[in-house]
C-alpha cells in the first residue's frame, strides 16, 4: 500500500493546524519576531514580514514537489496563526515520514500546544495515513527539543555529525529520534493523559 497523502485540516481542543497559505504570513510574522525561536532552525532569521513573505513561499515551494506538507499552526481562542510545522521526508512507498520544522510565538512555548500539534499530527499519520514511521531530528545543542521529544515518548536513535551548515555558517550535528507504528498505540496514551492536564495556555 503506498501512502496517499494530501492537504488536510487538523483539529484539536486549543490549536487547528489548516494547510499553509500566504494568508498566514502577517500572523505568522508577528508571531516569528524573536531572533530565539529562529537559533537552531535551518532557516537564518525569518523576523521580518518580508523574510516570512519568502520562507513560506518557500515552504508552498517544497508542497508543490511533493516533500513536504506545511500546516500552519491556529490558536483557536484567537484564530491566530501562532507557529507553523511539517510533514517532510515523505517517502510515500516505504510509508514514512517527518514531523519538522516545527516553530511556535514565545507566548506559546512551554504550553499545552507542542503535545497537542504532535498528538494530532502523529495520529494522522499512523491512523489515517497508515505509516510505519514517523521520524524526527533536532540539533545537538538543542537540548530542549530532545527532551520535548523524549518525553512524548520518541526513541533516540542516534546522531549525524557534521549533518548542515546552518546559514551563519556554524555546523549542525543533528539528533534522530522515531516512533514506529507498533509504538504509537502506547504513545497515544501517554499524549492523551499529558493533553488531559495541559490543555491550557
Amino acid at each position: 500500500m503506498i501512502m496517499d497523502i494530501h492537504p488536510a485540516i487538523l483539529i484539536g481542543k486549543i490549536v487547528k493546524l489548516e494547510p499553509l497559505s500566504e494568508d498566514h504570513i502577517p500572523d505568522l510574522a508577528i508571531a516569528g519576531g524573536d531572533e530565539s525561536i529562529w537559533e537552531h532552525m535551518l532557516y537564518g532569521m525569518v523576523t521580518s514580514e518580508e523574510r516570512m513573505r519568502q520562507w513560506v513561499h518557500n515552504m508552498l515551494e517544497l508542497q508543490a514537489a511533493g516533500t513536504d506538507l506545511p500546516f500552519a499552526v491556529i490558536f483557536i481562542e484567537t484564530g491566530h496563526a501562532i507557529g507553523c510545522t511539517r510533514y517532510m521526508e515523505i517517502h510515500r512507498y516505504d510509508r514514512g515520514l517527518e514531523i519538522g520544522g516545527t516553530w511556535y510565538g514565545v507566548d506559546y512555548q512551554r504550553t499545552g500546544v507542542n503535545t497537542e500539534c504532535k498528538y494530532l499530527l502523529l495520529r494522522h499519520a499512523f491512523e489515517v495515513l497508515r505509516c510505519i514511521r514517523v521520524q524526527f531530528k533536532t540539533d545537538l545543542r538543542n537540548v530542549r527539543s530532545q527532551r520535548a521529544l523524549e518525553r512524548i515518548g520518541a526513541v533516540k536513535e542516534g546522531i549525524l555529525r557534521n549533518h548542515k551548515i546552518l546559514p551563519d555558517g556554524r555546523i549542525r550535528h543533528s539528533v534522530y529520534y522515531s516512533i514506529i507504528d507498533s509504538e504509537w498505540p502506547a504513545v497515544k496514551a501517554l499524549l492523551e493523559n499529558k493533553m488531559s492536564g495541559t490543555l491550557q495556555r
